[in-house]
């Protein structure tokens, strides 16, 4: 093979694989990238002598070099094509067989073979490369200009053993192309939902904005005291349904932009903000007794708003699930500037296996009643976290306490 093998009807080559468009792209890149397939081609040139290995992708009409290691200057790189009907390997594929012969001019089989004299092939092996499910793949080829002694029973139980290794290689890598494509469409899936979500959430807030002005509107007219009764519960629901919005939407801006994002003030009204949360749920829950104690001795930096919006979500957690008849306390202080809110209730101890998940978003207590999505938890977390703090919960003598800790912020010019 003076200056490279003559390569008949090339249909694709070298450049169409690094062009990213060969008709075999997909085997070619899977095979060149294997660490395993490249020592074994190696290996396979050190125990034979042999100057020129490669596993080759072999169908009906095709055969096409997926990964080579060429000593001999053949000239035949990844993605290059040669004539199906130039080399041994279309028998080889045909009775699933080897093809194999020390010196083409003393072998019995091969003397003088028309493809070996074509191309100066004196030495050759051709072993098939299956599929676990035992389908043709292609073949393991070692090819050489000089007579080597490929047919050594040792030799060819290397190759037919490196070629089953290939072969299960190639399962293994095609499960794990296949798994990493479903990753990626379950990532881009999960992205639309939360872009849906996200468009759920904002749309929904002008329904929900017109219902609320119309109950004000409604409140200025005489009513009966059912209808009084009914307003109130009307507009708790209405309020429950904005704390619903406003958490979708916070877990949608939370996926989609990378975290919660907020803005710390100084001397920031924390004890206001904390109890009007407190207030809206009191009336949102008249039978809930929800004691209230604040002692923020300095002025904290902090997002009132935000904080104020993890407490609400932490306190209707604990009306939900507190003991009737009993407490729901809420305890905010400040030592060393940081800032320490705990939310306790009476009721059963959280399992300790629910607690390692209750902060994860749509994750819901055992004995969750039904309301909400379990983002609740989720948004308080991520608020403490978008703080740079935390937030813990302890069951102690039947007491549930959530405390968020939360350094002081820098505030932005």
């Amino acid at each position: 093979m003076n200056n490279g093998v003559q390569r008949a009807a090339v249909l694709q080559d070298h450049a169409a694989f690094q062009a990213g468009n060969h008709d075999f792209q997909t085997d070619i890149e899977m095979l060149a990238a294997s660490e395993l397939v490249g020592t074994i081609l190696e290996t396979v040139m050190l125990a034979t002598n042999m100057r020129f290995a490669a596993v080759a992708r072999v169908t009906a009409d095709r055969w096409v070099a997926c990964r080579t290691v060429d000593e001999v200057n053949f000239g035949i790189a990844a993605g290059d094509e040669i004539e199906i009907q130039s080399t041994f390997c279309q028998s080889v594929r045909e009775s699933f067989g080897k093809v194999l012969f020390n010196d083409v001019a003393t072998d019995e089989v091969y003397q003088n073979h028309p493809i070996a004299m074509k191309f100066g092939i004196v030495s050759y092996a051709s072993i098939p490369i299956l599929r676990s499910d035992g389908t043709f793949f292609g073949t393991l080829c070692a090819i050489d200009t000089v007579p080597r002694n490929i047919k050594h029973p040792r030799a060819v139980a290397m190759l037919e053993m490196f070629a089953d290794l290939i072969g299960r290689s190639l399962e293994t890598e095609e499960r794990l192309k296949a798994q990493e494509e479903l990753v990626e469409r379950e990532r881009k899936l999960s992205r639309l939902q939360e872009e849906f979500v996200a468009v759920l959430g904002h749309d929904l807030r002008n329904p929900v904005a017109a219902f609320e002005a119309g109950l004000r509107q409604i409140s200025h007219e005489p009513l009966s005291e059912r209808g009084n009764t009914l307003l109130s519960l009307m507009r708790s629901t209405v309020r429950r349904m904005n704390d619903l919005i406003e958490n979708i939407m916070l877990h949608a801006k939370s996926r989609l932009g990378g975290g919660i994002r907020v803005s710390a003030v100084h001397d920031a009204p924390l004890a206001e903000a904390i109890t009007e949360v407190v207030e809206e749920i009191r009336a949102a829950t008249p039978e809930q007794e929800i004691r209230l104690d604040l002692s923020f001795g300095q002025p904290v930096s902090c997002d009132p708003l935000r904080v104020a919006q993890a407490v609400s979500n932490l306190l209707s957690n604990a009306a939900r699930h507190c003991r009737p008849d009993t407490p729901v306390e809420v305890h905010g202080t400040v030592e060393d500037n940081v800032i320490e809110i705990t939310v306790s209730n009476q009721g059963e101890d959280v399992p300790e296996d629910v607690r390692e998940r209750l902060f994860q978003p749509f994750e819901r207590g055992t004995e969750e009643r039904g309301e909400g999505l379990g983002l609740g938890l989720y948004i308080a977390a991520s608020i403490a976290t978008a703080h740079g703090g935390r937030i813990s919960v302890d069951c102690t003598g039947g007491v549930t306490s959530f405390t968020l800790s939360l350094p002081a912020l820098p505030v932005e010019d």
